[in-house]
């Protein structure tokens, strides 16, 4: 099994109405690509909600294999889903790891 992680902050400017729109587009556009990619276990979106956190939104996602996890990269839902993603969000950060 492999854990892709991604965490990131919204960008500068946007009201906390705006960061919660954006959020739940986010949710919607990714979550439901786990039903496209076979291998796909677990694609969770998850809001910040403890001032311990030091960013906004996450990503949380769990695949049988590597090659799923790369599946899920390159799908078209994900390639397109990541164009809205990086125009609401910034300082990505990512970790891969196999459970």
């Amino acid at each position: 099994m492999v854990r892709h992680i991604v965490l990131w902050n919204f960008v500068e400017g946007l009201s906390d109405a705006e960061k919660e729109k954006a959020g739940e587009k986010m949710k919607n556009l990714l979550e439901p690509i786990r039903e496209l990619v076979p291998g796909a276990v677990e694609i969770q979106v998850v809001h910040n909600q403890l001032a311990s956190s030091n960013r906004d939104i996450a990503l949380i996602s769990a695949f049988e294999t590597v090659e799923a996890l790369a599946a899920y990269q390159n799908h078209p839902a994900h390639v397109e889903a990541g164009k809205y993603v990086r125009s609401v969000t910034c300082n990505r950060a990512c970790m891969d790891y196999e459970f």
